[in-house]
């Protein structure tokens, strides 16, 4: 017998968060471990409930869009969102380089002081 799987929708989630550009930081590496454990944990965290809430499923694609009210190069902006992502993968109980999730990555320019992420996802069609 052939189950029908319902389609599942998620309504982009924004996130309060300061997502530093890590290349340019100067911290020292039990500072940026902290950071970074921060990051991962509470996206996993928050997120994990959100994606079993809303029957979130694997193959999907996931779009981590930084707001801040300064804009990064290209590879300073995967680099300031690779803890944010690994977070995301762990919440979806997957490895981050696994196949069936395609990653993006955006950022817009926010007003001043205004630091954010905000995270859709979406089935593959």
């Amino acid at each position: 017998m052939n189950a029908v799987t319902k389609p599942w929708t998620f309504e982009p989630y924004t996130l309060p968060m300061l997502i530093p550009s890590a290349a340019n930081l100067r911290e020292h590496w039990a500072q940026r471990a902290k950071r970074v454990a921060n990051q991962r944990g509470t996206l996993k965290l928050v997120m994990r409930p959100l994606f079993r809430s809303q029957g979130v499923r694997l193959p999907l694609t996931v779009r981590l869009t930084r707001i801040a009210p300064r804009l990064l190069d290209g590879d300073n902006l995967q680099g300031a969102l690779k803890a944010i992502r690994d977070g995301v993968a762990d919440a979806l109980e997957v490895d981050d380089r696994d196949a069936r999730v395609r990653w993006s990555y955006n950022q817009e320019r926010g007003e001043p002081k205004q630091h954010a992420l905000r995270i859709e996802v979406e089935p593959w069609q």
